[in-house]
């Protein structure tokens, strides 16, 4: 039996037009604490642009978007980021020149208080902070299994060490909500292995995940509920053996059943096929 959550994010009648199309359709949602909620549909749904309603990329045409009851939609992307709602990328972008540890400092600028002055004059209020989001930012480095390459400039990365730098600066902001876009591609079996497990980890402490991604036997094994977009509509929303078994979305989406069945073996054995 599913332990009920409580909702952190209510998602209600979210809807974007770019002139005389509709990206996103009165879209419905909620998010628990620490839940990890998949978004899956075929390329065109929506996913993307939902996303950048949430964290205030786009202005909504019209619906409502609350985070403990305040609503988001309106907001400009920085204030968003400081209620806590962080985001990575379909790319890296990470800061070139700087080190691995001075770019996941990058993602602290939200928590951090001391305006310019107190910064430019060394005040030791303005030092302190620094020092407890710098011990912070070493946390999370080692939190991803980055510690080695603390010092690294970032563009030693491999494209895999990249997608966890990206994470761990969004981790850094100290979100209760993390927007993974896509974070599966491009990346090996084993790489994707770690990374869902740094995610599982990431709910794990409490914060909730909203996930865009396309490799189901990524995404399924992760989720503990998958919403699906077609057109810019829901057109389903529960747990991952009611989503594989929609007729809706497998014609929609998924594919063949038998893809699916390969899915559900994968989730089964709690980890991604080679």
């Amino acid at each position: 039996m599913t332990t009920a959550r409580k909702s952190l994010i209510e998602v209600s009648g979210l809807t974007k037009h770019f002139g005389g199309l509709t990206a996103v359709d009165g879209l419905d949602f909620e998010l628990g604490e620490g839940e990890v909620l998949g978004l899956i549909g075929p390329n065109g749904a929506g996913k993307s642009t939902t996303f950048n309603l949430l964290t205030g990329g786009y202005p909504a045409s019209a619906g409502s978007v609350r985070l403990d009851g305040e609503e988001m939609l309106g907001l400009p992307p920085h204030r968003i980021a400081a209620r806590g709602i962080m985001r990575t990328f379909q790319h890296n972008m990470p800061f070139e020149g700087m080190s691995v540890a001075d770019n996941v400092l990058v993602g602290a600028h939200t928590t951090m208080c001391a305006g310019l002055g107190k910064v430019l004059l060394g005040a030791a209020a303005a030092r302190d902070e620094e020092r407890k989001a710098r011990a912070r930012a070493i946390e999370l480095i080692d939190f991803v299994g980055l510690r080695e390459f603390q010092d690294a400039e970032v563009t030693t990365l491999s494209f895999g060490q990249g997608r966890l730098l990206e994470t761990a600066r969004a981790l850094a902001g100290e979100p209760r909500i993390m927007l993974f876009d896509e974070p599966a591609a491009g990346l090996t079996p084993s790489e994707c292995d770690r990374l869902g497990g740094i995610i599982r980890g990431i709910a794990g402490r409490g914060i909730s995940i909203l996930l865009i991604e396309h490799d189901m036997r990524f995404l399924l094994p992760l989720a503990d509920r998958v919403v699906v977009l077609n057109f810019g509509r829901k057109i389903a929303d529960g747990a991952p053996d009611e989503i594989r078994s929609d007729p809706a979305v497998v014609d929609a989406y998924l594919g063949e059943a038998g893809g699916v069945g390969a899915a559900a073996g994968s989730r089964a054995a709690g980890q991604r096929d080679a």
